[in-house]
């Protein structure tokens, strides 16, 4: 039998054709399609690797690419170093990774010495015009400032091979400098790792459309796997079974080619410091830069290798290697590993000499630049060991693989291959790139309340990018749980955001230590909350700064930021929500008081034998004006009948709150208006007093119950304040969130003045 269609197609011949003309677009369209995918061909990148170091940074590329078929074509090229016995045949660790290498070079010429290195300079450049010409790669990637990376990008720009360079733009003294930069200009294009490099790169006259702030790959792998639940068995594969966490030394040493003799000198003093210092150490062999094999010669001479408090390797797989740095007791040496990677975990790091001289680092890394004496080195190891210092983020936020992979995306195969250099005023370049930070740096901010948990991405400006809200969980377990997850989400967000995380703000209730970042006593409305140490775990899971304060003090750092208190060096912020808080900026700073416990404002005493406050005391602030004051007076005054008035109409089963209280004053309630009057001199009263105290030049209302006490507040300034006081104002405050906006001003205030 026919289809009801199929009759009613028949018997339609106009229909029929209609659907004869639809299905052959149709048609047309899939075939028009297939053929631009199949016009579309795959970019071939060929990834160049000279050593274990720079392996670990263009791994997390290979492995982008690799895992991106249908867009990439993946070559790999290994030279230097990795193809030598002696440096542990590193090329072992890239097939164990499951990478097809195309070409294996042999392009070092031993002697590790000055002439040596340009021998291999020049070998190499022998043998990569064969392999780039077999290859022909659209793009070829190239890291870093290692002299095999020079013949690797002098061999390709003279052959018009398209040259992305990653980490360009950094400054860390020695031979390597000149390398470095000698292969931006040689490159198209750039990946750099910090901000302070980007601009290096603009001033350097590289084209800022084509550099990409992407940060380091590395820290992709590292911020993902360094809190592993075997880590206790990695380290003890090394080092042994009685090491303990953080019981032990990471030492790396490398030849600084431009001071060979001094650097020698310095590697002796350190193995000296080492073996006085008398805590197990794993020591990795120096790099093949001149002078490494006397480097050797030093260590073989002093018994290293079998001495019982040292292991000597060769070589570390990176995934072991991040465990190892992310719970030593103290790194030292002069490699790159102390002052970049080792900062994500907080490590102490001590930098002997000048080889990572100009190196952006964190606080962790303690300089030891005239490395004279071994007193001097076993000192900072005294300063340093067992130490925890917050993590850092300078070099990489974990996304830097995707940024990376967007950016070849963009990569026109069909422009000029012709490099531009970029000549205006270097200033010109800045101005432009301050305000582009001004558009994506963000700080990610979180406000706990009584009944709520709130997570936003804030940008440089106040603007809300995205907010996230939870119910406030009852028990500290659970509360930690969701601040970690929420945060975490938000961070993924960022990247989709383009926001650039700089940090976290934490604003909760209660007495705060924002030195330590830990709540010391919580507020009744946030149970399980005190003597919290809130700073590490966040940012041990982040990777993050993390600053911590009160909710009050929060308020007025988001005025002074954001709102009425911007310019202002003198004012007083005054939270009139659940309960009575505030903050006090005095000469452009938040007064926090020898034991945390300035501008509790809700405390301040207006009454001897006032209403119980929640502190415990009577006659408080809080204990009048707060809405839970408002709120307990309103329901006093419904039990006993006396809310009614005509107009307010309540149900039967509605909650009464403050709300209900004001309403029944506006409508004509002479006991509802008694109370409001009470409250409002209770609170105009203690700002008076706050007036004659700190003698602000603004007070500012905020929160929920700001708006109905300005005027009454700025009435009773005028008749109860002291002449030269009475004409302080009283603004309401016109902030949406002042303590997601404070948090956040935490973290922008410090990363503006850190950075410029």
């Amino acid at each position: 039998m026919m289809e009801k269609q199929d009759i009613f197609l028949h018997n339609n011949p106009h229909e029929r054709y209609n659907l004869r003309m639809q299905r052959c677009r149709e048609k047309m369209e899939r075939k028009h399609t297939t053929e631009v995918n199949q016009c579309k061909r795959k970019v071939r990148v060929c990834v160049a690797t000279c050593n274990r170091a720079d392996y670990s940074k263009l791994a997390p590329i290979m492995f982008g690419i690799k895992n991106n078929p249908e867009e990439f074509e993946l070559e790999v090229v290994v030279l230097g170093s990795h193809l030598i016995d002696d440096y542990g045949n590193t090329f072992r660790m890239i097939e164990q990774d499951d990478f097809d290498i195309g070409s294996k070079l042999h392009t070092i010429v031993r002697g590790e010495d000055e002439a040596a290195m340009v021998e291999s300079v020049g070998l190499a450049l022998v043998k990569l015009p064969d392999v780039l010409q077999r290859l022909s790669p659209d793009i070829l990637v190239v890291h870093g400032d290692r002299f095999d990376a020079l013949a690797l990008a002098t061999a390709a720009a003279l052959m018009n091979i398209r040259i992305l360079h990653l980490e360009g733009g950094e400054v860390s003294g020695t031979i390597d400098d000149s390398i470095r930069h000698a292969i931006s200009k040689l490159a198209h294009y750039h990946a750099c790792c910090t901000r302070r490099a980007e601009q290096h790169l603009i001033a350097m006259c590289e084209d800022h459309s084509r550099i990409l702030l992407a940060g380091c790959p590395s820290y992709d792998k590292l911020l993902s796997n360094n809190h592993r639940d075997d880590y206790m068995d990695i380290i003890r594969s090394w080092l042994g079974d009685k090491v303990q966490d953080s019981g032990y030394i990471v030492a790396l040493q490398h030849p600084v080619t431009t001071d060979i003799h001094s650097s020698i000198k310095i590697y002796g003093l350190m193995l000296d410091a080492l073996i006085s210092f008398n805590k197990k150490t794993l020591i990795l062999f120096p790099n093949i830069d001149a002078g490494s094999k006397e480097m050797v010669r030093v260590m073989r001479k002093k018994g290293i290798e079998q001495h019982p408090n040292f292991k000597a390797v060769k070589h570390i797989p990176f995934d072991h290697f991040i465990q190892l740095v992310s719970h030593a007791g103290c790194m030292i040496g002069n490699s790159s590993g102390g002052v970049r990677e080792a900062g994500a975990f907080g490590t102490p790091v001590i930098n002997l000499g000048s080889r990572q001289t100009g190196r952006e680092t964190g606080e962790n890394v303690l300089h030891v630049r005239d490395a004279d004496t071994q007193d001097k080195i076993y000192h900072a190891l005294e300063l340093q060991f067992g130490k925890r210092y917050p993590c850092s983020k300078i070099y990489g936020d974990g996304n830097a693989v995707p940024r990376i992979l967007k950016f070849l995306r963009t990569i026109d195969l069909d422009e000029p291959l012709q490099k531009t250099f970029c000549f205006p005023s270097v200033k010109e370049c800045i101005s432009q790139d301050i305000d582009h930070i001004l558009e994506t740096q963000s700080a990610l901010a979180v406000d706990l309340g009584g009944t709520n948990l709130r997570v936003a991405i804030i940008g440089m400006r106040g603007k809300i990018v995205e907010k996230y809200t939870q119910p406030n969980p009852k028990s500290f377990e659970a509360r930690m749980q969701l601040i970690l997850k929420m945060c975490a989400d938000a961070m993924r967000d960022a990247v989709s955001l383009n926001c650039r995380i700089l940090g976290v703000g934490v604003s909760t209730g209660g007495r705060v230590n924002p030195q330590e970042g830990l709540v010391l006593h919580s507020t009744n409305l946030i149970q399980e909350w005190s003597a919290v140490d809130l700073r590490t775990p966040i940012s041990d899971a982040l990777h993050l700064p993390v600053w911590v304060d009160n909710d009050g003090n929060c308020a007025a750092l988001a005025e002074k930021k954001f709102g009425y208190g911007k310019n202002v060096e003198n004012f007083v912020t005054v939270i009139t929500g659940t309960g009575i808080g505030g903050g006090i900026i005095h000469n452009n700073e938040l007064i926090h008081g020898s034991t945390f416990c300035a501008a509790e404002l809700g405390h301040i005493m207006v009454s001897l034998e006032g209403p119980e406050c929640s502190c415990g005391s009577r006659g408080c602030i809080e204990a009048y004006a707060s809405g839970n004051a408002l709120q307990r007076e309103a329901k006093r005054l419904q039990d006993e009948d006396l809310l009614k008035v005509e107009g307010l109409n309540i149900k039967q089963a509605e909650t009464i709150t403050a709300a209900h209280l004001i309403s029944a004053a506006r409508l004509g309630n002479n006991q509802a208006d008694t109370v409001l009057n009470k409250a409002s001199t209770a609170l105009g009263v203690g700002i008076v007093n706050i007036l004659h105290i700190v003698n602000p030049t603004l007070v500012i209302l905020s929160g929920v119950l700001a708006s109905y006490y300005q005027a009454p507040v700025q009435r009773i300034i005028s008749e109860r304040a002291l002449k030269s006081a009475q004409d302080i104002k009283v603004l309401t405050s016109v902030l949406e969130e002042p303590a997601l906006l404070g948090a956040a001003s935490m973290v922008l205030d410090y990363t503006t003045r850190r950075l410029h």
